[in-house]
């Protein structure tokens, strides 16, 4: 009887190694070679393209969906120093940079307006800026209204406001575990100063801070036949404010879209 345990062990593992299959093959996991192709490469952070040629006219009305947004160059805007006024320079994507695109988004079409009402419509991105400062932000296009035309054709541009949310939720903790809905209101070892400190208090007393931005999407290509159109966008919004503890500078995203009427 005191063996039985060990048998029920034994018998477990033989199983294991009876139902495992044979052999596992890389080049078509689950038969899916779709996936095995396109794993680990990239491509599924891009955005679908159209061929050369495609200049056809569709109706700005109904509705869209299958919105990507792939960016391809950041800009942050920095001053080199105190003398001379700030300006867009390039930065670099250090996050995972096949994760920067945002795709699926759907919404209304109506008016001539890109309504957005849903989707993957936000990426979380960090970028490295030529001083050697990172900036965290979020790539959104939350609630964007662009106007531009009754048509979608070659040419047309659609601009509007967009909204960004905190790169941070209230139930982040710093290593301070200072949160704005949970954890301490202040680190303990700063109780003395009372919190006339500016500076500590804007580190200890966190907000949920939202930001507004500004997308322009520009139509170069257009299938009629398929409803699905390209372009070019160029977006501004805030980078992140860590909860209210920093100031947030404009962040310049541009890259290429694709959409398709619904």
């Amino acid at each position: 009887m005191r063996f039985r345990p060990l048998l029920a062990i034994v018998l477990a593992f033989c199983l294991t190694f009876i139902g495992a299959p044979s052999s596992v093959s890389a080049s078509g996991e689950r038969g899916n070679s779709t996936f095995t192709n396109v794993v680990n490469t990239g491509q599924a952070g891009e955005c679908s393209t159209l061929p050369p040629g495609s200049s056809d006219s569709i109706s700005a009305d109904g509705s869209f969906k299958s919105l990507c947004l792939q960016p391809t160059e950041i800009f942050v805007k920095l001053a080199a120093n105190r003398r001379q006024k700030a300006d867009f320079v390039p930065a670099k994507i250090i996050s995972p940079r096949f994760n920067s695109s945002i795709d699926e988004v759907y919404g209304d079409l109506s008016g001539g307006k890109f309504t957005a009402k849903g989707g993957i419509d936000f990426s979380l991105i960090t970028v490295l800026a030529p001083n050697g400062e990172e900036f965290p932000l979020v790539f959104s296009i939350k609630d964007m209204v662009a106007d531009g035309g009754k048509s979608i054709a070659p040419g047309s541009e659609f601009s509007g406001p967009t909204f960004t949310p905190s790169y941070r939720t209230g139930d982040f903790l710093d290593p301070k575990s200072r949160a704005k809905d949970t954890g301490v209101d202040y680190a303990q070892g700063l109780v003395a100063l009372g919190g006339d400190d500016e500076d500590l208090a804007k580190e200890n007393i966190k907000k949920d801070l939202s930001g507004k931005g500004q997308i322009t999407l520009t139509v170069d290509k257009v299938n009629a036949a398929t409803s699905t159109f390209t372009g070019t966008f160029v977006a501004v919004q805030p980078s992140d404010n860590d909860l209210g503890s920093k100031e947030p500078v404009d962040v310049k995203l541009t890259g290429v879209f694709f959409g398709r009427k619904a």
